[in-house]
């Protein structure tokens, strides 16, 4: 199987509550939109939220971000009212990470990973 592109889609239960969200609050650029969805870059990916449902979160558990420097995300997240569920704080792993939801109460798992992390070492020289 050859993989050309990829996209996560969710159906919110308020779709304009979940595009002011993921467009105003978390300040996602459109990638594309149609009658009753929006396709928003997503770092190297893309997540649509289109549709509607009525059952609350539908699809991934959680979505993982990574940022630059999460402190300051969640200090702009907070300050634009996304809801922060657990603040910064470095995991036993190793990751920085702080936890905010959309209107739906789905996680979405902001991510620093530090510069000594093994994720960003070369372990084909070792």
């Amino acid at each position: 199987m050859e993989v050309l592109s990829s996209r996560i889609l969710i159906r919110p239960r308020e779709p304009e509550a979940a595009w002011a969200f993921y467009g105003g609050t978390l300040g996602l650029a459109v990638s594309r939109e149609f009658p009753g969805g929006v396709v928003y870059f997503l770092g190297t990916g893309y997540l649509e939220v289109s549709g509607r449902s009525s059952d609350g979160p539908i699809g991934p558990d959680a979505l993982w971000v990574q940022v630059r420097d999460v402190a300051a995300a969640e200090a702009e997240l907070h300050a634009a009212g996304a809801p922060v569920t657990r603040g910064t704080r470095t995991e036993p792993w190793g990751l920085r990470e702080c936890w905010i939801a959309d209107p739906d109460g789905r996680a979405i798992v902001l991510v620093e990973v530090p510069p000594d992390h093994p994720i960003r070492k070369d372990l084909r020289s070792m």
